[in-house]
């Protein structure tokens, strides 16, 4: 038998090897799995601060040379608070106006802020990975300020950033009134995902030209057939609200209107009361600060050439059967502009002008209702405008022209815009 019991010994000598093999790469396998676990955790963690650093920094240097600072210190000091002083060793932060690479290289409005991150591991050093690389990239976009044409020349805009299918429709064309569009297109702000262009009964659309209607949300069309171009451009970035431009600057000063009773004629200048007065049918050039409602009632005439109406706190009514001439000035203090009531006026605005009436000039309400109608269909008026409201509705059973021309309309400064985007 002890012929038999040396080779058993042996035998187990020999797995006793083998498992202590199987133990140490078993080891090894679970300081790997750990070293994924923990390090690739870490590693993840760090990627998003740099992610997260580099979009502080980069937002940081647009809106600091907006402001005319030194917007690469202004970078480094957000990245420093953030964990990334730039050392060159553990981590670095570069910066390039403009990005050397990708959709905006090229474009000196944009920053690109790259933040490198060197991460010692604790258990990858075993299976030969000591550091860990991570990079967080960003890029930003600064804006200057720019005069021109506002929202990109619509010519109806409605700056309503929400709205319902109710009493708080953004854009609304019901009746049988219908617009004859020539140049700017209609853009409408309102996210709503049912209606926010809305056409009802028989109000009909006609772009006469490769204008565009832009919806930020979705619309609710009853004909489509009466709406060119169908189908609408829905999903349009949409505008903030407030805008961002400077508003109007125009005023009265201490200058008051006076009104000459034999000839019916008014000078410009403040006026506390409802306006026009009663007997007055012709608006002199200049401004006009209304503190009343602006109000042109049933068969009375109004006209004016050179003018810029301000409704402080009022309402605008004119009527269907009136008839109305205004034109803007190409000059002064807002060039083009016709009519204005400033953002904190929420009054309503309505306009029914006549088959003989013509506005000349950009009507800018952004709080106000604007409601556009005429008294038949052969006529509704003629708008050699640029129509801005929160809201805007059309209706009645006028045919409505409407030709905008960003000569004749008033141009603003937009305000300086940063945009992350990257």
């Amino acid at each position: 038998m002890n012929r038999f019991s040396m080779p058993a010994t042996k035998n187990i000598k020999n797995e006793r090897g083998q498992a202590m093999i199987l133990i140490v790469f078993s080891i090894i396998g679970l300081l790997g799995m750990t070293a994924l676990a923990i390090d690739g955790g870490n590693a993840y963690v760090d990627r998003r601060r740099a992610e997260a650093a580099a979009s502080a920094a980069a937002l940081t240097a647009s809106i600091t040379r907006i402001e005319g600072g030194d917007w690469r210190a202004a970078a480094l000091a957000v990245a420093r608070t953030n964990g990334y002083d730039n050392d060159g060793v553990t981590n670095t932060v570069e910066m390039n106006t403009p990005p050397l690479s990708g959709p905006f290289a090229g474009n000196s409005e944009f920053i690109e802020v790259r933040i490198t991150s060197h991460l010692s591991t604790y258990f990858g050093v075993v299976v030969g990975i000591p550091k860990i690389t991570s990079i967080g990239l960003a890029v930003s976009q600064s804006k200057p300020a720019e005069y021109g044409q506002m929202f990109d020349g619509y010519a109806i805009v409605s700056l309503a950033p929400h709205s319902d299918c109710n009493k708080n429709i953004s854009f609304w064309i019901h009746e049988e009134t219908t617009i004859n569009l020539i140049g700017g297109g209609i853009f409408v702000n309102s996210d709503n995902s049912q209606c926010a262009f809305m056409s009802y009964g028989s109000g009909s659309v006609r772009v006469e030209d490769e204008s565009p209607i832009s919806v930020v949300g979705r619309e609710q069309i009853q004909k489509p057939n009466l709406i060119t171009p169908y189908p609408i451009q829905t999903g349009a970035i949409p505008i903030a609200y407030p805008p961002a431009f400077q508003m109007p600057k125009a005023g009265c000063g201490s200058k008051i209107a006076t009104v000459n009773e034999l000839t019916g004629v008014m000078t410009p200048g403040s006026w506390d009361d409802d306006f026009p007065p009663e007997e007055v049918k012709k608006l002199e050039g200049g401004v006009y600060c209304i503190g009343g409602d602006f109000i042109v009632g049933d068969g009375k005439t109004l006209t004016g050439s050179g003018v810029l109406l301000i409704i402080d706190t009022g309402r605008v009514r004119i009527s269907g059967s009136a008839k109305v001439k205004l034109s803007a000035s190409s000059s002064g203090p807002a060039p083009n502009l016709l009519l204005y009531m400033p953002i904190e006026n929420k009054s309503i605005l309505s306009i029914a002008g006549g088959d003989e009436s013509i506005f000349k000039g950009t009507i800018l309400a952004p709080g106000a209702d604007v409601r556009i109608s005429g008294p038949s269909s052969f006529g509704g008026g003629v708008f050699k405008s640029q129509i801005i409201g929160y809201t805007i509705e059309f209706k009645g059973q006028s045919n409505i022209q409407l030709i905008y021309d960003d000569s004749q309309n008033y141009d603003a400064f937009k305000m300086p815009e940063v945009i992350l985007s990257q």
